[in-house]
C-alpha cells in the first residue's frame, strides 16, 4: 500500500478572468473546487493508474469535511483524523489570460494530541508499504515533524519519499528517503546557487545524495528533468511539447509517475520518463492526469538518456 501525508489539505476555489484587473471588479468566467494538496494529489494520480493509495493526514469543520466527500467520491481510500475545532483552509487560485494570482491561507492548528493521533496511524505501516510525505505544513506543526516520523518509522524497512522544501528537506536527509523532488529552484535556494543547466543540477543532486538521499528527481520545469539515481547513474529527460493549461499538481503528477515507473520495472531511466510524461499530463489538462493522457504523452516522449 502507498500511504500519503498531506498535513495542511485545501479546498482549492479556482476562477478564471478573460483579464485580471487589480483593484477593479472582475467578471469571473469559469468556477472550478478542488480538493488540494500535493499528497492528494500524488493519492489521486496514483489511482488514476490503478495503483491502491491511501491518504492520510488533517481535516476540520465544513471545509474537511468537503475534503473527505471529494477524495471518498474520487474512489481511493483516505483515513483523515479530523481537527477538534477550526475550518481547512480555502486557497483561492486567480488566472488571467497572461497571469494568475494565488491566495493560500495558514490552515487550521494542530493540536498535539492530533499529531501524535497521525503517529499512531504511520506506526501501523510495515515493510513492502511507501509513504509519501509532501507538501507545507501548518504554523502549528514544528518544521522538523516529518523527519521525526522518518526516525520513528527507521527500523520498518519502509519506501520513503520526501516532497520538502528548505529546512524540512534536508532535516529527512539523514534517514535516507528513498526519493526526494526538489525543482531546479528549490535544489538553487539549498546551496545559494543558480541551478541553470543540467550540469548543476546533477552536481548539487549528488550532494542532497552525499547528506542521505538515495534517489533526487530535480525538475527543471521546460527543460525537462534530471535524475540522480541511487546505482551511480545519472539520467537526463526532454520535457513533452504541449501547451501548459494548468501547472498546479504537475510536480505531484511527476512523483506519482516516477514511483509507478519504479513499481512496474524497476528502471530508474524508465521510472523517470514514465514520470516525466504523468507531470506534462497534468500540466496540459485543466484536472489531474489520467493514465490514457500520461501514455498518450508517452508515446512521444524520448527515452531518458544517461549523461
Amino acid at each position: 500500500m502507498i500511504y500519503t501525508v498531506t498535513c495542511n489539505p485545501s479546498m482549492d476555489y479556482c476562477m478564471h478572468v478573460e483579464q485580471l484587473l487589480p483593484g477593479e471588479t472582475n467578471r469571473v468566467e469559469t468556477v472550478r473546487m478542488l480538493a488540494g494538496g500535493k499528497g492528494l494529489n500524488v493519492s489521486a494520480v496514483l489511482h488514476h493508474l490503478g495503483i491502491e493509495t491511501t491518504a492520510l493526514g488533517f481535516v476540520a469543520g465544513f471545509v474537511g469535511n468537503e475534503i473527505e466527500r471529494r477524495v471518498q467520491q474520487s474512489g481511493y481510500a483516505c483515513g483523515f483524523i479530523h481537527l477538534p475545532e477550526g475550518c481547512s483552509r480555502i486557497n483561492v487560485k486567480l488566472s488571467g489570460e497572461r497571469e494568475s494570482t494565488e491566495l493560500n491561507a495558514p490552515g487550521p492548528e494542530i493540536p498535539l494530541v492530533s499529531q501524535e493521533a497521525l503517529g499512531r496511524q504511520l506506526d501501523t505501516l510495515t515493510k513492502g508499504d511507501m509513504l509519501v510525505l509532501a507538501g507545507s505544513l501548518p504554523p502549528s506543526m514544528p518544521k522538523d515533524i516529518y523527519a521525526k516520523w522518518l526516525a520513528q518509522l527507521q527500523s520498518k524497512g519502509l519506501l520513503t519519499v520526501v516532497d520538502a522544501t528548505g529546512e524540512m528537506l534536508l532535516a529527512a536527509l539523514p534517514y535516507k528517503p528513498f526519493l526526494i523532488k526538489p525543482n531546479h529552484h528549490e535544489l538553487g535556494d539549498l546551496f545559494g546557487v543558480a541551478i541553470d543547466s543540467r550540469e548543476k543540477a546533477a552536481l548539487y543532486g549528488r550532494k542532497l545524495q552525499e547528506m542521505g538521499a538515495r534517489n533526487v528527481l530535480v525538475s527543471m520545469s521546460g527543460d525537462g528533468a534530471v535524475l540522480c539515481a541511487e546505482d551511480g547513474r545519472l539520467w537526463d529527460q526532454q520535457a513533452a511539447s504541449g501547451k501548459v493549461v494548468n501547472d498546479v499538481g504537475a510536480g505531484d503528477s511527476m512523483i506519482a509517475g516516477f514511483i509507478a515507473g519504479w513499481l512496474w520495472w524497476r528502471d530508474y531511466g524508465m521510472a523517470l520518463r514514465f514520470g516525466a510524461a504523468a507531470g506534462a499530463a497534468s500540466a496540459f489538462s485543466a484536472e489531474l492526469a489520467q493514465r490514457e493522457e500520461i501514455e498518450k504523452i508517452l508515446v512521444e516522449l524520448p527515452l531518458a538518456k544517461e549523461f
